[in-house]
């Protein structure tokens, strides 16, 4: 499977892929950006149009109510009604035949407004007082409705759907006696037909498909043009946010409008789908272009990319051949700057690679030669290690023991300088250590009492792996610049120690010498850090050959950058410390 992936993974390939993808993602986002744009712009225009038809719609039905309003003005203002309810405020009630007159008055209502099924007048004591029956207000009509007509002073209230009668709406006011003081004298009810409403009719020729609800107060269904509109979705609608509603599996532009007569909301649902018929159409228009588009992208990318790609094929191949025989250069010649400066690069490659590699054969054959030559020389080291250790044995049997030991001592120390456990230039750091030891004996029977040290390390970490004389040339500097210099005995101190990020080991060399002052530190160090040649006096290969083959061996290997840093007060000593990633074969120090 993998290299049958392999087989279709080339540069061509690759390109034309990234061309497709490309192409494919910018129209995907010009066609989403068209389609949503124009959607809701249509979507806009929609709600605009459906907003002024629910204004219209509203207005024919409060020019309706207006009328209703106005005419039971009429009757409330009548000398006649007013005085009738005047003498009932006073406590003198109204005859038989006096409340017959009221036909007069109250006819005027049923005459010129449609749908009036009855107008009825009452005391202010809730009696009725035509028609002629005796039915108190408080059973045609709840308290809190009396109330806010009281509270209205003459502003016709609309309770909504009769409870009574559920084909009836009910509107209540009170009349106010103009000849004492607009006192409530008594109130009007006006009962209308529902279905005088007509607002089917009231948008006839504007509304497409439209849903028209009329809600009143509790969201009650005052009138609509659907007899089969699920009644209990007006809540949901009225407490909707947003202009999209579903209603079961279909979705709906709502428009809301609130009758500053009533206090009802004229409500119109437009069907989602009615309203976007003309996208489908722009929708078939852009995904044929993009189809197209993608079609002669396609082509134009295989063609670009055969262009590209034919010169470096060819010059693969000169490549490949080059496993039969010698680097040979290529001699085509292409079209394109990129092309032929890759030729050219590739052509002075091979020709540098020939000599090295002429280089190299020369230098085998030299270092053949020379191989009996370092057989030879290393009988000098083992004809010192056997003289001294015949001066050994000689000291031990004049019972010169102290000095034995030192002879010892010098015999390890040039035996691990010269060839050490291996004859690699890697030891483990409990070896470096034990050398550092003799070094500091050997260094004892010179400067006697005047030299004491200590080295403490974990055993954990006498497996490290580390360049051989790494630590000693910190060991000599702080002898030679530390406890030389200082009048008295003198400490050094190796110490190691984990590093913060538990990958490094910190080894560090501390002296209580004279130290050195700020200024000779920072040429130290900024020596160091820019490469310049620092010698150490007397012995060693300097601090400088040590910071060297840190940068050598380790280079950055991530956490503590291994390297050296100083850090010395004057007449307080100086502390040097170098940073060796933790090499072991796995082991893990924390």
């Amino acid at each position: 499977m993998k290299a049958r992936i392999s087989r279709w993974n080339t540069l061509r390939n690759q390109m034309l892929v990234g061309f497709l993808f490309v192409m494919m993602i910018i129209l995907f986002v010009v066609g989403v950006v068209t389609f949503d744009s124009v959607s809701r712009l249509l979507k806009n225009n929609a709600e605009k149009h459906i907003q002024q038809t629910a204004i219209q719609a509203n207005g024919r039905l409060e020019a309706v109510l207006n009328q209703i309003d106005s005419l039971t003005t009429q009757v409330a203002t009548s000398a006649y009604v007013q005085q009738l309810l005047l003498n009932e405020k006073n406590g003198k009630q109204a005859t038989f035949s006096e409340r017959q007159g009221l036909l007069a008055s109250i006819r005027i209502v049923q005459t010129y407004a449609d749908g009036i099924t009855s107008v009825e007048l009452y005391s202010s004591e809730y009696r009725r007082l035509f028609p002629l029956d005796g039915s108190n207000l408080e059973k045609k009509i709840s308290l809190n409705w009396i109330t806010k007509a009281r509270e209205g002073k003459g502003r016709m209230i609309w309770a909504g759907i009769d409870p009574k009668d559920p084909n009836s709406l009910l509107a209540i006011r009170s009349v106010s006696l103009m000849d004492q003081w607009f006192t409530s004298g008594g109130y009007l009810l006006v009962r209308m037909d529902r279905a005088a409403l007509k607002i089917g009719e009231s948008l006839a020729g504007e509304a497409g498909g439209e849903t028209m609800l009329v809600v009143g107060h509790n969201y009650s269904l005052i009138a609509t043009n659907d007899d089969r509109f699920p009644v209990d979705s007006i809540q949901m609608l009225m407490e909707a946010r947003e202009p999209i509603v579903a209603l079961g599996k279909k979705k709906y532009m709502l428009v809301k409008q609130q009758s500053e007569v009533t206090g009802w909301s004229f409500l119109i649902l437009t069907p989602v789908s009615a309203i976007t018929d003309g996208i489908s159409v722009l929708r078939t228009a852009i995904l044929v272009s993009a189809g197209i588009g993608t079609l002669l992208f396609i082509v134009l990318s295989f063609l670009m990319s055969t262009i590209i790609t034919r010169p470096i094929f060819k010059l693969i191949k000169t490549m490949r051949s080059a496993r039969l025989g010698g680097l040979k250069p290529t001699t085509q010649i292409s079209s394109t700057i990129e092309i032929n400066e890759l030729n050219h690069t590739y052509n002075q490659m091979v020709e540098h690679m020939n000599e090295l590699i002429k280089l190299v054969y020369e230098k085998e054959i030299i270092q053949s030669r020379t191989e009996l030559k370092a057989l030879q020389a290393q009988i000098h080291p083992h004809f010192l290690f056997n003289t001294l250790e015949a001066l050994y044995w000689s000291l031990q049997e004049k019972q010169e023991e102290e000095l034995a030991e030192f002879v010892v001592a010098m015999s390890d120390l040039f035996r691990y300088t010269i060839t050490g456990p291996n004859k690699e230039e890697w030891v483990t750091l409990g070896d470096e250590l034990e050398h550092i030891e003799r070094y500091l004996l050997i260094m004892k029977m010179r400067l006697g009492e005047r030299l004491t040290w200590s080295i403490s390390s974990s055993p954990a970490y006498a497996s490290n792996n580390m360049p051989k004389l790494l630590i000693q040339p910190l060991v000599e500097n702080a002898i030679l610049h530390g406890v030389e210099g200082k009048i008295g005995p003198g400490t050094v101190a190796v110490h190691v120690s984990l590093a913060e990020d538990a990958a490094h080991l910190v080894v560090t060399v501390k002296d209580d010498g004279k130290g050195m002052n700020g200024e000779t530190l920072r040429t130290i160090v900024t020596a160091l850090n820019t490469g310049k040649t620092l010698s150490a006096k007397g012995s060693g290969i300097g601090i400088f050959n040590v910071q060297q083959r840190l940068k050598l061996y380790y280079g950055d290997s991530g956490g503590e950058t291994p390297g050296l840093s100083i850090k010395s007060s004057e007449n307080e000593g100086t502390a040097v410390s170098l940073v060796i990633p933790i090499q072991t074969g796995g082991m893990d120090y924390v």
